[in-house]
């Protein structure tokens, strides 16, 4: 297995490294998936409105790989938030698999509080290990965890050297939330950055690998996504150094609010 797990706040060990699937066409995910559990990969992370749900969960029961080794995140889109049950059944019969996480992918104004409690409910029946959101920053989550009974486990959203959300990230680390990074690599806008590839330079690594360790450092859980198995594999050399205190205090200093993906700060 690729790397070690985060802990959430019920028990539930989830892999820290892990491969996601968003933007991969569903004909070539079943291949990608498969390429990255041959290399360790033991989260994977999908969404409905990825379509690709079917492919990955071919993949995992392809693998041979004993299904409780494997751990599977989809999402509910913002707009199933009328109908969480129903949409959460529909992503069990494309994947096939248990879902171990089910996120909330979008925190969609006056939806959202609804769409948790019946969330709940599904935990609470023992449809799913853990559910939490994603894209949510403090002004969605703190109301959220006014009224949740019980709290998200995980916020999945963009964090990198670049866009470091510390104010979030205090606020998930005092309630126990566990943070996936998505975006990790910023879609490539800054493989090249200066202070970036010293740093890789140095470890004799690529900078990518470095962006990746830098979350891992930080105690988030990340989940590159690629479709190629070299560079599948590549990725994974996140696992094999550290970063030290200068290293990280370099790559801290890039915080600018650089966003490659969805911009959540619109929504109220």
């Amino acid at each position: 297995m690729a790397g070690g797990f985060l802990v959430l706040s019920n028990g539930v060990r989830m892999p820290q490294f892990g491969f996601g699937t968003y933007q991969i066409p569903p004909d070539l995910t079943y291949d990608a998936v498969a390429a990255a559990l041959r290399a360790g990969y033991r989260l994977i992370d999908t969404a409905a409105i990825y379509g690709n749900e079917a492919e990955v969960g071919r993949a995992i029961r392809d693998s041979g790989i004993p299904r409780e080794q494997i751990f599977v995140t989809t999402k509910l889109w913002h707009r199933d938030h009328d109908a969480v049950a129903e949409a959460f059944e529909r992503s069990l019969a494309k994947l096939g698999t248990p879902i171990d996480l089910y996120l909330m992918h979008w925190p969609a104004k006056g939806t959202r509080h609804a769409a948790w409690k019946a969330m709940e409910e599904l935990y609470k029946a023992g449809r799913v290990r853990a559910i939490g959101v994603s894209n949510f920053l403090v002004k969605h989550l703190e109301p959220l965890l006014d009224v949740a009974e019980i709290k998200p486990h995980v916020n999945q959203l963009e964090m990198t050297p670049y866009l470091q959300n510390n104010e979030l990230l205090a606020l998930c680390g005092a309630h126990n939330v566990a943070i996936t990074a998505y975006a990790s690599l910023t879609q490539g806008a800054k493989l090249q950055d200066p202070p970036l590839v010293a740093i890789a330079t140095k470890h004799g690594k690529t900078t990518a690998a470095v962006l990746l360790r830098w979350a891992l450092e930080r105690g988030l859980a990340v989940i590159p996504k690629s479709l190629t198995e070299s560079r599948i594999v590549e990725n994974t050399a996140a696992l094999s150094f550290r970063l030290d205190a200068e290293d990280m205090a370099a790559l801290d200093a890039l915080d600018e609010g650089f966003r490659t993906c969805w911009n959540p700060h619109g929504v109220e």
